[in-house]
């Protein structure tokens, strides 16, 4: 979310990177909104499309209104969905939605229920037009279940402008909120924007270990110190994976994985364009998944998925700017390329997790996306069978 690519929207409204208003407009108006004109990289075999579906604009849900679904995990025990949504309050406090999606191929996902998030010491998270001193007002990202303990990890891309960093939370299922994760110095902003986080460019995924000890958090982009945003002609700067020890409440390493340079081009030069690591999930102990999602004005969305293994990287937690020679990025193998699976669309996809097992054995994989609140988007879910090549 490049605060610098795109015009700030009143506080009523959710500032999300997808909600350009005018260059969407324009798109629509040329018949363009969701198409994407980069080659496809060719069907990898990896991902089986089962079913898609969608949920209407702006659904109403027991009160609030549906919308910006950035992230996704599944609970087995009760056999539901939980979805968090990047609404900085603004439409309703801070909540993750609940839902039932038993047949992918038939029919859509059927919402259960809405659980607001607290703040420390209780009650709704404040909207940025009630700031409260001494507290951020979270941008939700992600989420994942912890079983073991009933709890959920959240995470917020920060409050960059008040001088608030991106953070980990973990909170009850009611909602109660339990603690926040200490997270190393290097994610705290710098007043002169010298370093540090870029503004909604954060801890955009996390994704928990099968023994359920360990958190993966994921850096959409670089850090100001560690290399640039993607463009159209060079991948980004490095983005920081960091390992949070659960029990231990501390960063135990760190990662560095390399972005791919946006696969897009608008269709006006010079107008928005990004790539960034939008979500990832843990395949096993070591080896992740990692979403990239692209976007171009008047182009549309790219979304390709990828697969590393975590202990082939350095760790780069004790490094304090990442440049080339003084660290090993992880290597990347492609998983998918979304554009040769068959959906309607691509749209601005942040949600990753596993389903149920499929009666094959195989996994299935659920996607969805984050429609931003912009009626020119959509919010989409998609299940795929997922073949695994350890």
């Amino acid at each position: 979310m490049h605060a610098n690519a795109k015009p700030r929207l009143p506080p009523a409204l959710p500032t999300r990177r997808r909600l350009l208003l005018a260059g969407a407009a324009g798109a629509l108006a040329l018949g363009l909104g969701g198409c994407q004109s980069a080659a496809p990289i060719p069907d990898t075999g990896r991902l089986r499309r089962i079913g898609e579906a969608r949920w209407a604009h702006r659904r109403p849900i027991d009160g609030t209104t549906a919308g910006g679904l950035s992230g996704i995990d599944y609970d087995a025990v009760r056999g539901e969905y939980l979805l968090i949504s990047d609404d900085r309050s603004d439409l309703a406090p801070v909540r993750f939605y609940t839902a039932r999606w038993p047949r992918p191929e038939g029919a859509p996902p059927e919402p259960t229920g809405v659980v607001q998030l607290q703040r420390p010491g209780g009650g709704p998270w404040p909207d940025r037009r009630h700031a409260a001193s001494g507290l951020p007002v979270p941008d939700p990202e992600a989420l994942r279940l912890r079983p073991a303990t009933d709890t959920l990890l959240w995470t917020s891309e920060g409050d960059i402008a008040r001088g608030f960093g991106p953070a980990l939370y973990e909170s009850a299922r009611d909602g109660r909120f339990l603690r926040e994760f200490a997270l190393p110095a290097m994610f705290t902003p710098d007043p002169t924007q010298r370093r540090g986080p870029r503004d909604n460019l954060t801890l955009e995924g996390i994704a928990l270990t099968p023994d359920g000890r360990s958190a993966w958090l994921a850096m959409e982009n670089a850090l100001i110190q560690d290399g640039p945003v993607p463009s159209t002609g060079a991948p980004g700067g490095p983005c920081r994976f960091t390992e949070i020890d659960l029990e231990a409440g501390r960063a135990v390493r760190q990662i560095a994985y390399l972005p791919d340079a946006i696969p897009l081009r608008p269709l006006i030069p010079g107008s928005f364009a990004d790539n960034g690591v939008s979500e990832v999930l843990m395949l096993d102990a070591h080896r992740m998944l990692v979403l990239e999602r692209a976007y171009a004005t008047g182009t549309g969305n790219s979304l390709r998925l990828y697969e590393i293994d975590t202990r082939a990287a350095g760790d780069v937690l004790a490094i304090d700017a990442l440049a080339p020679g003084n660290h090993q990025p992880v290597a990347k193998t492609l998983v998918a390329d979304f554009a040769t699976l068959g959906l309607s669309r691509l749209d601005n996809t942040e949600g990753m997790c596993w389903g149920p097992p499929l009666p094959n054995g195989n996994r299935m994989l659920v996607v969805v996306s984050d429609d931003n609140f912009n009626p020119l988007q959509v919010t989409q879910f998609a299940a795929f069978e997922y073949i695994d090549r350890p």
